[in-house]
């Protein structure tokens, strides 16, 4: 599932239009909420060597999450400053430098931060109250409409009601049962940004009705939860409706238009597009790589992975210059698109999205085994076999030598 990516780039977007907006790396809140550290004053546990003040517990989050999806348990060190960020109410800002003192009161609370907090630390284990207070405000904080914003307060969006179902289903909720005062739920916010057949946006989920921001991110981030899936989606059972769009009153039935709208979308060249910046130079539009990965994860997700599989090969052969130089969570967002699609991350065209992962943070606590691939496994299981055979040659030899 993908919640609102907002790059460093996508500040001065969402500085002039005064609104969030989806965008392709990792979410920000408009105010930097605490100062912004050296790269020599960064925490040791933490992943990544950029600026984190906007993105600091997006990208940990994912990049734990997606080497324990891969079976690599990371550093204690990595899970314990994650956990560390959340607030006494339970909330997770985007990033706070002093971990020991109390949030400030000022200090933007993040939804998308938080919800992805909860999905790495119930993926990883042994923080339960930790996710459970995340939930309960998260619970707290329900618009009346079922959905969620960004920051409190806020109107609703596709992407954080997206992340924030996705993180129910994580800490074992029912996402459905989740209900706001006036008893609507977070699916009944999703279709309220489906849009109906026809037109260019036709199937798909807008950010909001009103602002429809990048519609191929809101879309993506909407199909996977509607799947009740997280970031770290499985493919789902094969769509029996194939890909044309219908008139929806379900949030199933909207789930499949918007994957046709992801296929139509992706058809073409295999891979969504952004903008230029306001100011820019140059006019021509951007390969999004961010949001076609995880258009490739909603695909799956929705049981349309043969429609996915274009865009895959795309992002293998792409992407990685751009996960590069984008960091973490960038390489997460692939290995969340290789997990869809059951493919090896470690040979994604060329690329160990593991190691490069691996390498932006400290040394995880156990690397992927080889017996977790069957490799180690087959061996131990013949080395048992050979050694049963001997056994039983020696009891055979014994009994004949007694008999």
């Amino acid at each position: 599932m993908t919640p609102v990516r907002r790059s460093a780039a996508a500040l001065a977007v969402t500085a002039l239009i005064g609104t969030a907006i989806a965008s392709v790396a990792a979410p920000a809140a408009v105010a930097a909420p605490t100062p912004t550290p050296s790269a020599a004053a960064l925490p040791a546990g933490l992943y990544g060597k950029g600026d984190p003040a906007y993105d600091g517990v997006w990208r940990q989050s994912l990049a734990l999450l997606a080497l324990d999806t891969e079976g690599v348990k990371p550093a204690d060190k990595a899970v314990d400053w994650l956990a560390g960020q959340q607030c006494d109410n339970g909330a997770f800002p985007a990033y706070r430098a002093d971990a020991e003192a109390p949030c400030a009161a000022k200090l933007p609370l993040d939804s998308n931060a938080t919800a992805a907090a909860v999905q790495a630390l119930s993926a990883l284990g042994g923080r339960d109250k930790t996710v459970q207070k995340s939930i309960d405000w998260l619970k707290s904080v329900q618009n009346t409409d079922g959905g969620w914003s960004y920051n409190p307060g806020g109107a609703s969006d596709a992407n954080s009601t997206a992340v924030v179902i996705g993180a129910l289903a994580a800490a074992d909720e029912k996402p459905e049962s989740v209900r706001s005062k006036s008893g609507k739920s977070p699916y009944d916010a999703l279709l309220t940004f489906a849009q109906p057949c026809g037109g260019a946006n036709g199937g798909a989920f807008v950010y909001q009705p009103a602002m429809p921001g990048l519609v191929g991110d809101s879309t993506a981030a909407a199909v996977t939860a509607a799947r009740g899936e997280g970031l770290a989606a499985a493919a789902g059972k094969k769509d029996p409706q194939g890909t044309g769009c219908e008139a929806a009153t379900t949030i199933e039935g909207a789930a499949h238009n918007g994957g046709t709208y992801l296929t139509a979308a992706l058809a073409k060249t295999g891979h969504l597009t952004t903008p230029p910046m306001p100011g820019s130079d140059d006019p021509a539009e951007k390969p999004d790589f961010g949001n076609t990965a995880d258009a490739v994860v909603a695909l799956y997700a929705q049981g349309l992975g043969d429609q996915a599989k274009k865009s895959l090969s795309w992002l293998q052969a792409d992407s990685a210059g751009w996960a590069k130089e984008s960091g973490p969570a960038a390489y997460a967002q692939l290995i969340f698109a290789a997990h869809a699609a059951d493919t090896d991350p470690e040979k994604f065209g060329g690329q160990d999205l593991l190691a490069e992962l691996t390498a932006l943070g400290p040394e995880p606590e156990e690397k992927k085994k080889e017996n977790d691939s069957g490799v180690a496994v087959w061996w131990i299981v013949g080395a048992f076999f050979a050694a049963s055979v001997g056994v039983g040659v020696l009891f055979s030899g014994r009994r004949k030598s007694q008999s």
